[in-house]
């Protein structure tokens, strides 16, 4: 029964080979057609135009210098159309063109904080003026007179 299974093994062996094989030449006919025939696509052509080449070989495909176009003809056929001209005022606009600063959006943010801020900023000066009278009215009584009386009744409360 040990040279029947090696043979039984060797048979299967077999049968997959041929499966794989049949695989293989499946695959190579399902392929596209540009992978079967290798055209001969035309090689690239170098052009140099911002560099100046040292061997002989490339100065061949060297490129000559642009000529800038003739701007009168294009603007005689602009004028003579009676189309309005675009200036350059209508075509920029200057919030997009000015980058803004990189913190625009926590200044927008804080102003509320800062106008509460600016008015304690404001009571507290007032009333750092006002102990100084007093201190002055009561060291000079006939200066008394001469201090504007300031009172609280015109500031609001946060």
């Amino acid at each position: 029964m040990g040279d029947q299974n090696i043979g039984n093994l060797e048979e299967e062996a077999r049968k997959r080979k041929e499966r794989l094989k049949a695989l293989r030449e499946q695959r190579k006919g399902n392929e596209p057609a540009a992978k079967k025939e290798k055209v001969d696509l035309p090689k690239p052509e170098l052009k140099l135009r911002n560099y100046e080449p040292v061997t002989e070989d490339l100065k061949t495909t060297q490129l000559s210098n642009a000529k800038p176009g003739i701007v009168e003809d294009h603007i005689k056929e602009q004028t003579e159309s009676g189309l309005p001209q675009p200036t350059i005022t209508d075509d920029v606009d200057l919030l997009n063109l000015a980058p803004r600063k990189p913190d625009w959006d926590l200044k927008r943010d804080i102003k509320a904080k800062l106008e509460r801020l600016e008015r304690r900023t404001q009571r507290a000066i007032t009333e750092l003026i006002r102990e100084r009278l007093k201190e002055s009215a009561k060291k000079d009584p006939s200066n008394i007179a001469a201090a504007p009386d300031v009172s609280q009744e015109g500031y609001e409360s946060d």
